[in-house]
């Protein structure tokens, strides 16, 4: 049915009922961080249009003070891509292994931008290299789509940041279906939106079984398997969603009276993101040890 864009591959395979097209990098992050720029500029100018991620709002400053914007470097490249992260501590943060390599593109830097909803301008800003994938990322699949940023100084007592909670003790076992949460990037409006937000924007998604997520994403007979038990899913009813320029940004839901994340931003139906396709994302439940490995 759709076109997937996988965030994070380069060739166009075709599929019964899906056509994946993939290069996270070259395909989305780095158009649509030039996009931003020239949108900030616009904004800071006359105060632009009200764009923000499908189906949502701007956010409010401080709305969500663990998220992180990424702006990614690549050796000989002087255009930057862009993606989102989450603060779990006072100097490490969790985002897309695809942001940090894809099949066709290794950043050799992040620039984490905390306490701003806007990319190019405020907050505090600090570079780093110090990025660890998971050990069994596939870029061919989006499979184990998860990383780990080292931060080289502490952000623990800068105002308006802070960090978001894991996953812990029952919470571990959890699905969250039916469980509602919000994503929050620098994702579009919508598929005829050419750019992305002009700042962070966020968005209440739903939870769905993963079962109803692969029989659309996944095609045994082509050995596509996109979705796998380590994939969380939300419903895309009503047209909302992740889009083109979430990447890596956080999934967090309010569990027994505390927000705590519970998704990476991993891949959504690519120029069909109003289309009410379903939204991927990393389940940190699955990764917590990786991510504790790291802590």
């Amino acid at each position: 049915m759709r076109a997937l864009v996988l965030f994070g591959l380069a060739l166009v395979v075709s599929a019964t009922a899906v056509d994946v097209s993939v290069s996270y990098h070259d395909t989305i992050g780095i158009p649509t961080a030039a996009k931003i720029k020239a949108y900030e500029d616009a904004y800071f100018a006359n105060r632009g249009k009200d764009e923000k991620i499908i189906g949502g709002v701007h956010a409010p400053v401080d709305a969500h003070p663990y998220f992180a914007g990424l702006l990614v470097s690549f050796i000989g490249q002087a255009n930057r891509s862009v993606c989102g992260s989450s603060l779990i501590s006072s100097n490490r943060l969790v985002t897309a292994a695809h942001c940090w390599r894809d099949s066709q593109k290794q950043a050799w830097q992040f620039e984490v931008i905390l306490g701003s909803i806007f990319l190019y301008s405020g907050g505090i800003r600090i570079n780093t290299n110090q990025v660890y994938t998971h050990p069994q990322w596939n870029p061919f699949n989006l499979n184990n789509d998860v990383a780990m940023i080292y931060l080289p100084v502490s952000v623990s007592n800068a105002p308006g940041i802070a960090p978001i909670s894991l996953p812990q003790n029952n919470e571990l076992w959890q699905t969250f279906v039916g469980q509602w949460a919000t994503a929050v990037g620098f994702g579009k409006t919508s598929d005829q939106q050419t750019g992305s937000s002009t700042v962070v924007s966020h968005v209440g998604l739903q939870v769905m079984n993963v079962a109803q997520c692969q029989q659309i994403y996944n095609n045994p007979q082509q050995g596509l398997f996109y979705v796998v038990a380590s994939t969380l899913c939300t419903a895309g009813w009503g047209g909302v969603g992740i889009c083109g320029g979430d990447s890596g940004g956080p999934l967090v839901t309010n569990f027994n009276g505390r927000n705590i994340l519970i998704g990476v931003s991993s891949f959504a139906a690519h120029n069909a993101c109003q289309h009410g396709h379903p939204s991927a994302f990393a389940r940190v439940t699955s990764f917590i040890n990786f991510i504790n490995q790291h802590m």
